[in-house]
């Protein structure tokens, strides 16, 4: 979609933040369902099964919350750099990433020891904030 018809649709943007908060609702659900099993909640759900539904799911939300984010943000680009929330989420963003990595890298899912179980806390926490901020970023 060319930026100028983003911006002079008045359907446009709205569309794009209702994509972007189900993109957003598909992440950090699957990730917090993941998570109760994790720390031993629903113990009759095998972690395997789950993990690879609730993960595909997650990362089918990222991609739908980065692409219309990234479409949001070409419409206000300088704006948003410029504010500090912005930079937070984007940081706040990046430690997520970083932590996904850490906790698939060092196969957290099989060992579902402490360090996992903390490294899902960090997870929806940082997923939380990130959400934070992009709510502060609307006001």
């Amino acid at each position: 979609m060319p930026l100028a018809a983003l911006q002079s649709n008045p359907w446009a943007y709205p569309a794009l933040e209702t994509l972007h908060i189900l993109g957003i609702a598909l992440l950090l659900g699957n990730l917090v369902a993941l998570e109760i099993r994790v720390w031993g909640g629903i113990a009759a759900l095998p972690v395997a099964p789950l993990a690879r539904l609730s993960l595909g799911l997650a990362l089918a939300g990222f991609a739908l919350a980065a692409a219309s984010g990234l479409l949001m943000f070409a419409t206000q680009a300088a704006d948003l750099l410029a504010q500090r929330t912005f930079l937070v989420k984007m940081g706040l963003l990046t430690l997520a990433g970083c932590n996904a990595a850490w906790f698939h890298g060092r196969g957290s899912l099989r060992k579902l020891d402490l360090t996992a179980r903390l490294q899902m806390l960090v997870s929806t926490a940082l997923w939380l904030g990130v959400l934070i901020c992009g709510r502060w970023l609307a006001y």
